[in-house]
């Protein structure tokens, strides 16, 4: 079995390689090819990768390359988590926002429109040549905004699914407070990507017992702090919203948090300085606990799980994904792009029936799809107007002067990475 990871050069990478390694029965990858543009850190991190395995007992080949034809030829499946613009990039996304008094973050609101921007015509260009060099190959997108990217897939005809670490990680922390396997808590997560709610946690599978308003009650301080939002929000919701929920529902702490200290970007890319260097160390086989801070906690479970899944191997029959309604949710068109429980095998992935959705949280929901509509037209099509009509309809900006400052300093921005502009 062959997989590519588009982006491989991430000091994310190195997470990934550590689920490869230990779950090579569940996946048996025979080579792995990372491709980068950025040879420096695409060699850091293939030595890692190679030392990573040689420790594991994985005999799988490790290819590194910058070439993206031949890293895609043959490809059973290629995982795509790439950052347009770096670092650099998501730095200005987090920053600009705040200047119109809206919250900047790199997947949400007006820095998560950049990003989109900037994405979606990468990821379609690397998609077509994945479906020339092998029209069978499955696209796991990781990349940012995930419900965006992946609807762009979908629309233009590929054999995708979107993925995001926030269920998995719902799963283990609640699994922990439970004292279970995790394998043993189903969740009942419905919504779209960064904006979802686990309406229950189910023990045994999609028809067992609800055990969320236990945990609830007696776990409720940890799940609020974990989130990072009043217990009393979350004992009067009775559901555990995803802690992207908390630049909704407390926006304006949120924005005073963000202007008074460091954006996360410039965390980040200090520790990226980091790990690079810890890469570089040739007595360094594993991933460093350093990496732990650096974000997608359980991604390389979930990565794993999904490509056995998609490649009939032994991945788990339901997962969490990111895939088209298709009436799951009835008040959105069937072609929007959800984010919930799938049975997912070599067909792709079809939604689970969930529970009916609070009008509280359809309302907010059928708002955001809206606005990817919007998104996913202004990053195909471009124009000044597009991108306005955009975050005007966006619930973090919603305001025509806001919208009017914010369409100007994003094309600012991202010019560079813009053709229209």
């Amino acid at each position: 079995m062959k997989l590519t990871v588009v982006g491989g050069g991430s000091t994310y990478t190195p997470e990934l390689i550590d689920g490869f390694a230990r779950l090579r029965e569940t996946l048996p990858v025979t080579e792995l090819v990372l491709v980068d543009p950025a040879a420096d850190r695409l060699e850091l991190v293939g030595g890692l990768a190679r030392r990573i395995f040689a420790r594991q007992g994985h005999d799988g080949r490790v290819v590194t390359t910058s070439d993206l034809d031949a890293g895609v030829a043959g490809a059973d499946a290629v995982l795509l988590q790439l950052r347009v613009g770096g670092q650099a990039a998501r730095e200005q996304d987090e920053t600009w926002p705040l200047e119109c008094g809206c919250v900047g973050q790199e997947t949400t609101g007006a820095g998560g429109l950049a990003k989109a921007l900037r994405t979606v015509p990468v990821v379609l260009d690397i998609a077509e040549r994945v479906r020339r060099a092998n029209p069978d190959a499955w696209i796991i997108d990781f990349t940012n905004p995930v419900g965006i990217v992946t609807r762009a897939l979908l629309q233009a005809g590929h054999k995708a699914v979107g993925l995001c670490n926030v269920a998995i990680g719902f799963q283990r922390k609640f699994a922990a407070l439970l004292d279970v396997t995790p394998g043993e808590v189903h969740l009942d997560h419905v919504g779209l990507n960064h904006l979802t709610w686990e309406l229950g946690a189910r023990l045994g599978g999609p028809g067992g017992e609800n055990v969320l308003p236990k945990l609830l009650a007696e776990h409720g301080d940890t799940v609020a702090d974990d989130l990072r939002m009043p217990r009393a929000l979350v004992d009067r919701l009775g559901v555990v919203p995803s802690y992207y929920l908390r630049y909704f529902y407390c926006h304006d702490e949120v924005v005073r948090e963000l202007r008074s200290k460091p954006s996360r970007a410039a965390e980040v890319a200090a520790m990226e300085k980091r790990l690079l260097e810890m890469y570089g160390d040739p007595a360094l086989d594993e991933k460093p606990a350093l990496l732990g801070k650096r974000g997608g906690a359980f991604y390389s479970e979930a990565a794993v799980d999904l490509a056995a899944a998609l490649l009939g191997g032994a991945g788990s029959p339901y997962q969490v994904v990111n895939t088209y309604n298709n009436g799951t949710l009835p008040f959105l068109p069937d072609d929007a792009v959800i984010e919930v429980q799938a049975a997912v095998g070599g067909d792709g992935a079809a939604p689970l029936a969930v529970p009916a959705l609070d009008p509280l949280y359809a309302g907010l929901v059928a708002q955001v799809t809206t606005y990817e509509d919007l998104a996913l037209e202004a990053a195909l099509r471009g124009g000044r107007e597009r991108v306005f009509r955009a975050l005007l309809a966006h619930p973090l900006v919603g305001q025509y002067a806001y919208a009017e400052q914010l369409t100007d300093r994003l094309i600012a921005h991202n010019r560079d990475h813009l053709a229209w502009a």
